[in-house]
Formats: C-alpha cells, structure tokens, sequence
C-alpha cells in the first residue's frame, strides 16, 4: 500500500477551491481506486493523505485531465507553493477504543 502526502501553504482558497477539492476527493475515490483521503487545514497550511494500493493508480490519478486542470489552477490561484510526497507502507497498526 501507498500514501500521496500532499502538503501545501494555501494563498486564496475560495468556494470554488473547496467545491473543486471535494470533486477530486469523489473522483479519486470511484474512478482512481483511491483507498482513503483525509485532509485538514491550520491557518494557511494543508495536509492531504490519500492512500492507494499502487503506484500506477497513483499515476493515472496524476494524470487525470480534471485532476491537472485543478493543479494548474491550484498553481495559479489557490496555492503559495506544495509538495508531494509517495511513501510506500512497511508497516500499520492501529488502537481503537471499540476493540478493548
């Protein structure tokens, strides 16, 4: 399994921004195998994991024409500057109150 962390410094996120973020969560999810996709914001920073069972689903979600336009508007109004990071997962565990 994989994990897309996305990490961003925000610039002028609107309602379009958040109407276009939602769409591509959706998107990734049905149509790109998208596993899981959280994401959450403090201040003006973003952090957005995703988790995939392959790198080439990672790529065609790269590649996706709705996808890339979203990025390019992201570049040009939406974003001070980003980074992504693919780390494949060794290892997970987990605690969940409901299991004790």
């Amino acid at each position: 399994m994989y994990a897309v962390i996305f990490k961003a410094r925000l610039a002028r996120p609107d309602d379009e921004y958040l109407a276009t973020a939602e769409k591509l969560r959706k998107l990734a999810k049905s149509q790109f195998g998208c596993l899981e996709f959280v994401s959450m914001v403090d201040g003006d920073e973003e952090v957005a994991i995703s988790y995939w069972e392959s790198e080439a689903q990672i790529a065609a979600w790269k590649n996706d024409a709705t996808h890339k336009l979203a990025q390019a508007k992201g570049r040009a109004k939406w974003y001070k500057s980003y980074r992504v990071e693919i780390c494949e997962l060794k290892r997970t565990y987990e605690f969940a109150e409901e299991n004790k």
